[in-house]
């Protein structure tokens, strides 16, 4: 197909679906640059210079780009400080925020929250965050789908007022009713191809039917049909699309300082996005914002780890994480005496630390999927963005681990000292925050590997049991050869090896071989340099977690944003 926007003009793409609607608004976009062809853009290739003109082209996708916990001025102030160049001032980010407000009519719902608004007034605030860097062409996918009729009229009214103000407008919908507010209709044959291009008041004329759904019926009872070969020859052809070429072909090319100056209502010399510093800070607290508005959430991360914690104290343990003791007339007839109930409650507290911790982040960066791919295109720093995540989670994990074990070890026998301080209680407290802020990486890399919220749940339960299986305490791992290496893979190895270390379970509690009783695990042993090791571990597995969370985040960015 060959296609011109010209300006300030409001551009309908329809079609049956499956005949390429969304597939062309990604390769117009960059989302997903195309095989063959260009995209252009005052006469330069986008997919070359996109760093240029990413500020220049909005794009709000069918899904809303919106925290919906937030107000809709606080949502429009963040994203000014994500995407307004290094440098902006907060009055100028304030003024600019105003103005959108005004511009799309929303003065009087500035304060609400997001999830409080109606549809149409939803994607407005979508409209509004991309309208922040005064982009000259916005793209809209299916922005009225799930309206009523009513509301789907006043979402394409606005456009019709965005287009008149100055801004190309392209816009991929289904609704057919409001098509007359379009300068220019594309209609899409399946397979991508184009069947008409031009105004809307002749589109049907042109099929010779007097209803859209009888044109649509056509492209399916007739695949055969040449419909690019049928409008190419059409007079609609020379007409429109020939016209739209030879005005755009007219038009002076600005230089390349005009186009910057031009470039979000701002003169600097270059697009730079902020700062990685200003970023992050940004999105940190724009992450305690999100939590602090969720008060059921809030409720959920101070109720959850009590739960563990009680549900640890609840397990019987006479002698603590101490050696039993028993009394014999003749202590030489006397079988050895062992503390069995210290390696269950070190099992219950992993259980606690990998649940808490992994429910915390499993659901994070999924559910911010679209957000996310849609900010990394205006040149959000992808280190930011996970680094932001795993402070603010991991404050609130390490608290809640500190709650679970608080719990579990209260009242409890402990040793006098640990391996490398004391009190002992420091030791097996710091081993418990470490289990759950480890796990808390995995589940965001379980977040960032699936496509959807409901596939979180199963893995987590998953990945929940394999900790448990992994974690040595329910039966013995280390004289199971390839389980045993598989097991260095789950951080509550390393935790219940780290704790078992501190209260030296191996001498206290029973043997794990009854038919070799001085077989030892390994990891378990009674020394600072082993204690190290387990911990040190442990948090190594948490820096890869880091690591492996931004390699997976890349396969879900725009695929120019890629080598950035």
């Amino acid at each position: 197909m060959s296609l011109t926007i010209p300006e300030k003009s409001l551009v309908a793409v329809v079609g049956p679906s499956g005949s390429g609607k969304s597939t062309l608004l990604r390769a117009l976009t960059g989302y997903q640059p195309a095989q063959e062809g260009a995209v252009r853009y005052d006469g330069r290739d986008l997919y070359t210079h996109f760093a240029e003109f990413r500020q220049r082209i909005g794009l709000v996708p069918q899904d809303d780009i919106l925290h919906p916990q937030l107000t809709v001025r606080t949502a429009l102030r963040y994203a000014a400080r994500l995407r307004f160049p290094s440098g902006t001032s907060a009055e100028e980010r304030e003024r600019r925020v105003q103005e959108v407000l005004e511009e799309l009519g929303l003065e009087d719902r500035a304060d609400t929250r997001i999830t409080a608004l109606s549809g149409g007034q939803r994607k407005r605030v979508s409209v509004a965050l991309e309208l922040l860097t005064k982009p000259s062409l916005l793209l809209l996918d299916e922005p009225t789908s799930g309206l009523d009729p009513g509301l789907d009229r006043q979402v394409m009214q606005m456009l019709r007022g965005l287009a008149d103000g100055g801004r190309r407008v392209l816009v991929v919908t289904h609704s057919v009713a409001n098509l007359h507010l379009c300068d220019r209709v594309l209609v899409l044959a399946p397979g991508g191809r184009t069947a008409y291009f031009g105004p809307p008041e002749e589109a049907l004329s042109f099929f010779g039917h007097e209803d859209w759904a009888d044109v649509f019926s056509d492209f399916d009872q007739y695949p055969e049909r040449d419909w690019p070969g049928r409008y190419q020859e059409s007079e609609q052809s020379r007409t429109y699309l020939a016209a739209d070429e030879a005005a755009a072909a007219r038009q002076p090319r600005p230089t390349r300082l005009q186009s910057r100056q031009q470039r979000s209502g701002h003169s600097s010399s270059s697009p730079r996005p902020p700062r990685w510093t200003s970023q992050f800070i940004t999105l940190m607290r724009r992450n305690w914002a999100v939590l602090a508005a969720d008060r059921g959430h809030i409720g959920l991360l101070v109720v959850l780890p009590v739960i563990m914690g009680v549900l640890s104290m609840a397990v019987p343990a006479e002698f603590g994480f101490m050696r039993a003791t028993g009394t014999c007339a003749r202590a030489a007839l006397c079988a050895p005496v062992y503390n069995v109930d210290a390696q269950p409650v070190l099992l219950v507290l992993a259980i606690g630390a990998c649940l808490t911790g992994a429910a915390n982040s499993v659901r994070e960066l999924v559910q911010e999927r679209v957000i996310y791919q849609r900010e990394r295109a205006t040149g959000l720093s992808r280190s930011a963005y996970v680094l932001a995540k795993v402070m603010v989670l991991g404050c609130i994990t390490a608290l809640q681990g500190l709650v679970v074990v608080a719990l579990g070890l209260a009242g409890r026998r402990l040793p006098t000292s640990g391996l490398v301080g004391s009190p002992s209680e420091l030791e097996l407290v710091l081993v418990v925050v470490l289990l759950s802020t480890t796990s808390m990486m995995l589940g965001l890399i379980i977040s960032a590997v699936v496509r959807t919220a409901e596939k979180t749940m199963p893995l987590l339960v998953l990945s929940t049991l394999a900790q448990v299986m992994f974690s040595g305490a329910v039966f013995p791992l280390f004289n199971h050869p390839g389980m045993a290496q598989l097991s260095w893979l789950a951080p509550s190895r390393w935790a219940v090896a780290a704790q078992a270390a501190t209260i030296n379970l191996s001498r206290i509690g029973p043997p794990a071989d009854d038919r070799h009783s001085t077989l030892v695990d390994p990891l378990w042993v009674h020394s600072a340099s082993q204690w190290w090791l387990d911990t040190g571990v442990l948090e190594g597995l948490g820096l890869v977690g880091i690591v492996l969370v931004g390699a997976l985040l890349r396969r879900h960015e725009p695929l120019v944003m890629r080598r950035r």
